[in-house]
């Protein structure tokens, strides 16, 4: 078979949530089934760490997809017209997007649609596109995948989809993260967080992640709990939010929180593992890899109690309301001052964290693009 795969955000050093799905899922389904021919689609130069397996062709096609109406031309004209250039049997996007211009089988893997329900943290013109186009794909894609059973009933329910048509296909964690010695402990506070303790969040600084109640919450912690512990944001800036900054300008203890930006992932798992705990809150989450990869280093969680989150912490995180920081300062002052609760949450993630893994990502996804197959014989 020719199958095609929307590869667009496999960038160098700069892989996120979605780009590490494509990463570790195409990186194992073109070594396990070599019988198949992949044909990547990128948008821009590739890393040739991308190319898997002797299998994978590689194309580039423009425009480069990173705005509204360049997406439309992406899409529905680019793509199209190199689905029809390689005879392609099968295409998969493991981003959401395709092309409603192709009559090419496809496999769309959609995340979540947390624009459906906070429309108000994304820019005009994204949400507009989202919000006007993921629908059609949801309906036209010849099989759905998503990462949680949350994301799956929410489609189920906003968008009218069948659930027999949806496959919930766990997201997993690179096999790099685990337990930091005291050694590389003592080093990455020393170079981050001036050898004092920490709270840490991991992700994009936007509305949706919730990083203004968690500033709210670590300064009454400070306040209430005399301690030299520190919060340090790990991730970009998505875009412009004033409230964040203001909440920030406003703090009492602004200069015991630190902004490292990106860092490599290399480096990033020495600072999840020498956390006192991840304080990862948003008020939506399709799936939130950044609680399994703390899981992973034996680090306790406080997370969200809304939308995936519950699923994906089970009983091995604190689980609070989003909205009350108040419950997240409570759960730092459970952190900070009950070392048998944190012990207690690392086990739990222990157990918690097997349910997980790339290999079983790949596998199910797999099984969801047999369905297809099979369904479109």
């Amino acid at each position: 078979m020719n199958i095609a795969v929307n590869t667009r955000l496999l960038l160098e050093d700069k892989l996120e949530g979605i780009g590490w799905f494509t990463y570790e899922t195409m990186k194992r389904l073109t070594q396990n089934h070599p019988e198949h021919q992949f044909h990547f689609i990128f948008d821009r130069p590739y890393s040739e760490k991308f190319i898997f397996n002797k299998n994978v062709i590689p194309h580039v096609i423009s425009p480069q997809a990173r705005h509204p109406f360049l997406y439309y031309l992406y899409f529905e004209h680019s793509i199209p017209s190199v689905l029809k250039k390689i005879n392609a049997d099968y295409f998969i996007s493991t981003d959401g997007y395709m092309s409603l211009s192709t009559s090419v089988k496809t496999l769309d893997v959609i995340h979540d649609i947390n624009f459906e329900h906070r429309p108000q943290d994304l820019p005009f013109m994204a949400r507009t596109y989202y919000k006007h186009y993921f629908p059609k794909f949801a309906k036209q894609a010849t099989r759905l995948a998503t990462v949680s059973e949350f994301s799956k009933r929410d489609l189920v329910k906003t968008y009218k989809i069948s659930p027999e048509k949806i496959d919930v296909v766990y997201n997993g964690c690179n096999t790099q993260y685990g337990p930091a010695s005291e050694e590389i402990q003592r080093k990455t506070k020393y170079r981050y967080s001036n050898g004092r303790p920490y709270f840490l969040f991991v992700g994009s600084l936007n509305p949706r992640k919730n990083t203004k109640n968690l500033l709210i919450a670590f300064d009454e912690f400070k306040k209430s709990y005399s301690n030299d512990i520190k919060l340090l944001f790990v991730g970009q800036v998505m875009w412009d939010d004033g409230d964040f900054k203001d909440t920030y300008h406003n703090m009492k203890f602004k200069h015991d929180v630190h902004f490292l930006g990106r860092i490599s992932s290399s480096e990033l798992k020495n600072v999840i593992a020498s956390s006192m705990a991840l304080t990862y809150v948003p008020f939506f989450e399709g799936f939130g890899i950044p609680i399994l990869e703390a899981m992973y280093c034996d680090v306790p969680v406080i997370t969200s109690n809304v939308t995936s989150m519950p699923e994906v912490a089970g009983d091995a995180g604190i689980l609070v309301n989003p909205n009350h920081a108040y419950d997240i300062t409570e759960s730092m002052l459970s952190i900070a001052k009950d070392p048998v609760l944190r012990n207690k949450l690392i086990e739990k993630g222990k157990i918690q964290r097997e349910k997980f893994s790339w290999d079983k990502t790949a596998e199910k996804l797999w099984g969801s693009f047999e369905k297809m197959v099979e369904g479109s014989k």
